[in-house]
């Protein structure tokens, strides 16, 4: 679990309690997620990988509440957010979604864009919501971009901007699903540094979907290997790298042994997913 400074979260803990999702229940009956628990902690970085069509992004649908489940319960903070009772979770700020494709608005600039959801919420006024997205633009290294449009900028930067839309909300929980995938190598590398900024600064806890094994131990405080569909926790490895962390780790040799055990993991569920012909799952 995640207690890498001083200060310790204490909120974001999200219990997975023997969850399973039937896509389709009247028809073909795809499992997706079969009977998954898992428990993480108040400010933990939980990075999850495994095979294409796992089941991986069902999981976080879940949790956001844009997918039912079918059995099981999903609570957050001691809460439930769904279960027998209520299959669909309520979508709220408390768990903001950042999508591997972006999703800021073109039409607006980047201070815009992060000042919306506050405004919109009717959290803050106006000049708040600016006033305060502006100081988080600042914070990111965007205060001299915040005028512009996300047309104008790098994907890097709109990528960035993108998390500083969510963290505005305070939320409990963000809910990263390969966000970084589409980027080149040296982009990336920045957006890792940049999202390890923000996490010392928040304790934010983290819920990353990838397929980047070295991205995954790079960020995360454990790493959850699935298995391949239906989804349920195969292993999962503890990452036990000080933080705060930059591009140094990435030499080190316990680096190269943590990647190595996380492959060896990934590999054979891989293999049964390239045998069983599995396909991307929504």
């Amino acid at each position: 679990m995640a207690d890498n400074n001083n200060t310790k979260a204490t909120k974001g803990a999200i219990s997975i309690r023997n969850v399973t999702k039937i896509y389709d229940p009247e028809g073909v009956n795809v499992m997706a997620v079969d009977d998954c628990s898992l428990e993480i902690g108040a400010g933990e970085v939980c990075m999850i990988v495994g095979p294409s069509g796992c089941g991986k992004t069902t999981l976080l649908n879940a949790i956001a509440g844009f997918h039912s489940i079918t059995k099981g319960e999903i609570y957050l903070d001691g809460e439930m957010l769904c279960g027998p009772s209520k299959p669909l979770a309520d979508q709220g700020a408390d768990r903001i979604v950042v999508f591997q494709h972006g999703a800021l608005f073109p039409w607006m600039t980047l201070i815009d864009n992060v000042a919306y959801g506050p405004k919109v919420q009717e959290t803050m006024t106006k000049a708040e919501a600016l006033d305060k997205a502006g100081h988080m633009l600042a914070e990111a290294g965007l205060g001299d971009v915040a005028g512009k449009y996300p047309g104008e900028v790098s994907s890097g930067m709109a990528r960035r901007a993108e998390i500083v839309r969510a963290l505005i909300n305070d939320p409990k929980v963000l809910l990263l699903d390969e966000p970084y995938r589409a980027m080149d190598a040296l982009t990336k590398s920045i957006m890792h540094e940049s999202l390890l900024e923000v996490y010392d600064r928040t304790k934010v806890t983290i819920f990353f979907i990838t397929h980047d094994l070295e991205e995954a131990i790079f960020l995360g405080d454990r790493v959850v290997v699935m298995t391949t569909r239906p989804a349920k926790t195969k292993t999962i490895l503890d990452v036990n790298i000080e933080r705060p962390r930059d591009y140094h780790v990435l030499s080190s040799n316990q680096f190269r042994v943590l990647v190595e055990d996380a492959k060896d993991a990934v590999h054979e569920e891989a293999v049964k997913a390239f045998e069983a012909g599995e396909r991307e799952l929504a």
